[in-house]
């Protein structure tokens, strides 16, 4: 038989490994029929992993946070997706990892606490949410009239597949001809965007919401690098009209780091590109991982 071709990922699902492109999840599965997963993602640059223990730490309480106990222990999960990169032989990588609700056992009843929890992982080529290409002129960002879910019904700070609202999102700031969108919660103030945490800066200090969120690892990071730099930052309540009228804003996310934006809602910041504060966080927080900040080096040799 032919050795699996790994060139494009691997995938491990409920602890078979397989090319990426091979991997399947039961159609009748709620992970699939209910969107009853919960995720994370971490990133894989220069062969190291970036806050790897961040990252299963808060997949870990996104689990508990939905009941959800599959069999794997954080040192079994760290080993699977080690394995995923170490197949894939990728040095730049997006490495997920889910944990899904199957369907109750037989004979149980049709109960979600009935139903066996399983993981699933993978590694892929980087990928980029914002390019670097847009990340050099600044991303164009809209406020999108769409609401974000509400948190007594969604928790944002456990990392899930309701993105209804998120998508919706997407497609105004496509209809609009910008790049992203970044939602409003039901009393006026910023929440998120798809995929990534929003900053604002105003007069050199910056600023970040305390609620409607999730508590991205990329967004922790930024908080320790104002902390070395010396800059003022604040997680707090953030309106809309504070983001509308912002001197800089800029999005963070695994994949793409720290992400300045040059545009909202047509207005021009900075004349057309990202602000100095912008831009003196992304340079330092990539001069940083290239000196192994943060970093978990992978051996691939260790097949």
């Amino acid at each position: 038989m032919a050795e699996p071709d790994y060139s494009r990922g691997a995938a491990c699902i409920d602890g078979q490994f397989m090319p990426v492109g091979e991997a399947r999840i039961p159609i009748t599965d709620w992970g699939y029929r209910r969107s009853d997963v919960t995720y994370d993602v971490v990133g894989v640059w220069g062969g190291a992993f970036f806050r790897l223990d961040d990252h299963i730490r808060r997949f870990r309480a996104s689990m508990q946070s939905l009941r959800m106990e599959p069999a794997e222990s954080d040192d079994d999960i760290r080993a699977i997706l080690t394995r995923c990169v170490q197949l894939s032989g990728l040095r730049e990588a997006y490495v997920a990892m889910d944990c899904l609700r199957g369907r109750p056992l037989p004979g149980k009843p049709y109960h979600p606490v009935f139903a066996r929890n399983y993981i699933a992982a993978y590694a892929i080529p980087w990928v980029w949410v914002a390019s670097p290409e847009m990340q050099q002129r600044g991303a164009h960002l809209v406020v999108a009239k769409t609401p974000r879910i509400a948190t007594e019904s969604v928790d944002p700070t456990v990392k899930n597949f309701h993105w209804g609202d998120l998508t919706r999102g997407l497609f105004e700031a496509y209809d609009q001809g910008a790049d992203f969108a970044v939602l409003p919660d039901a009393d006026g103030n910023l929440t998120e965007g798809p995929g990534f945490n929003v900053f604002i800066v105003r007069d050199g200090a910056v600023a970040t919401p305390d609620r409607g969120a999730l508590e991205g690892v990329t967004r922790a990071s930024v908080l320790e690098l104002c902390a070395e730099l010396g800059l003022p930052c604040a997680v707090r309540p953030v309106s809309m009209d504070e983001v509308r009228e912002a001197d800089e804003i800029f999005l963070t996310t695994t994949a793409g780091g720290i992400m300045p934006a040059s545009r909202i809602d047509g207005r021009i910041m900075n004349n057309d590109r990202p602000g100095p504060v912008s831009a003196r966080l992304r340079e330092c927080f990539w001069q940083k991982r290239a000196e192994g900040w943060h970093a978990t080096p992978i051996d691939y040799a260790a097949l």
